[in-house]
């Protein structure tokens, strides 16, 4: 007898799968490595750069302490980060991705529970959310801080979302969808049924299917037809 699944909660990523930056992540970089010392044209300031890209999704206090060492360093250098981010995103230059809003109003509209999550802190989600005037697009939004402060690619704010919400009884009911590796391999590590890259992102769909996507969509507006289709 073949088990139903009811796939009838979704875990989004934010920045780069529901919501473009248009770079963002990288000019608030420049202007955190700056204030530490970090000459912008200098190897160093490159070196550091492409680490931040290389590790998109991850959260950003963890990639902070692999690139200064201390956490103090750290700290200020998420501090600045997160002020960056948030003044840019204040001038208006973060929109919705196409379709986005209308996939997870449908998601909604089906009866399905939706989490948005990110890597950024609290502040800055928030910020986000208020310039979208998402406040209340998703059922929950979930940040590194609300699950213990290990963002991707720990399983963590997948479970939270899976415990918070208690939307479906089995973690294989999950649906993660996001744009990089990292969202790839948290959906799997929490035991998710789906796991959906998304092609609007950091990551191309080869690393995404290295790191455990079980669909590739072109984004994510594909995806409340896809499980409609697989249910």
């Amino acid at each position: 007898m073949t088990e139903n699944r009811t796939q009838n909660l979704i875990v989004l990523d934010m920045a780069g799968t529901t919501v473009a930056d248009g770079g963002l992540v990288e000019r608030a970089f420049g202007q955190a490595a700056e204030r530490l010392g970090v000459e912008p044209g200098t190897p160093d300031h490159a070196e550091k750069l492409q680490y931040v890209l290389d590790t998109m999704g991850e959260s950003k206090i963890s990639v902070f302490r692999h690139l200064f060492g201390t956490e103090e360093l750290a700290r200020r250098a998420n501090s600045a980060f997160e002020e960056a981010y948030g003044e840019l995103v204040d001038g208006g230059l973060v929109t919705p991705l196409p379709g986005a809003r209308a996939a997870i109003e449908k998601l909604r509209a089906d009866g399905r529970t939706v989490v948005l999550t990110t890597g950024f802190a609290r502040v800055t989600q928030d910020a986000i959310l208020d310039a979208l005037v998402w406040q209340d697009l998703a059922d929950l939004t979930l940040c590194p801080a609300d699950a213990g402060g290990r963002g991707r690619p720990f399983p963590d704010m997948v479970l939270t979302a899976f415990l918070r919400t208690g939307a479906v009884d089995d973690v294989r009911d999950l649906v993660v969808a996001g744009d990089t590796a990292y969202d790839m391999l948290s959906g799997r590590r929490a035991g998710a049924g789906t796991v959906a890259g998304v092609l609007t992102g950091a990551h191309d769909r080869a690393a995404l299917t290295e790191h455990g996507a079980t669909h590739v969509l072109a984004s994510v507006a594909e995806l409340p037809a896809l499980l409609v289709e697989s249910a």
